[in-house]
């Protein structure tokens, strides 16, 4: 196959998948090799930047998808946004936020930077599908800990969590980092 098929089939998948595929299943859907894979993704991505495309290929959770442009997607969204897929309340935004740049964290060291109870907010976030179960601390009455998800990444369009925006120092005083915890 030349470049051109292998871009154009990879197209073709990312746009029939409904869910985000990494390298090794396009590869295993597109009978190509992973160097193959690798190239028409890094093609698709510059023939997408066009300003006349209103989509493009974005790494989201561990996977490519077509999504369209962030810059159209404020015109699209009331009408193409997930129905169920409500507005996060302030609390909950605080809490996935601290869950984020703290992970793995228990619920009381959720507490402890919140400043309020954090119970309502972790089983939300859990029945939402943005935090999940990380193990137990290993400390005196071993409290579980808590970390975000692949639905945490796709739903706020990461590639992984280290695109989250970088904290100041004031900010990464608040959650207890040092600048060399953040890699």
């Amino acid at each position: 196959m030349d470049e051109d098929k292998n871009t154009a089939l990879l197209e073709a998948i990312l746009f029939l998948e409904s869910e985000a595929m990494d390298e090794e299943h396009l590869a295993s859907a597109s009978g190509l090799s992973a160097i193959e894979v690798k190239e028409a993704l890094q093609r698709l991505c510059v023939e997408y930047e066009s300003p006349s495309s209103g989509i493009y290929p974005l790494r989201s959770g561990g996977g490519w998808i077509l999504a369209p442009k962030v810059e159209i997607w404020e015109d699209l969204k009331d009408r193409y946004g997930r129905k169920n897929e409500s507005k996060l309340s302030r609390a909950a935004m605080e809490t996935l936020s601290i869950i984020a740049y703290s992970q793995p964290v228990t619920r009381a060291e959720i507490e402890a930077i919140r400043g309020v109870s954090a119970d309502g907010m972790v089983r939300y976030l859990l029945a939402r599908g943005f935090i999940d179960e990380a193990g137990k601390k290993d400390i005196p009455g071993k409290p579980m800990q808590y970390g975000t998800t692949q639905d945490f990444l796709k739903y706020f369009k990461l590639g992984s969590i280290a695109d989250l925006p970088k904290l100041s120092d004031i900010e990464r005083n608040r959650f207890g980092q040092s600048e060399e915890s953040l890699g």
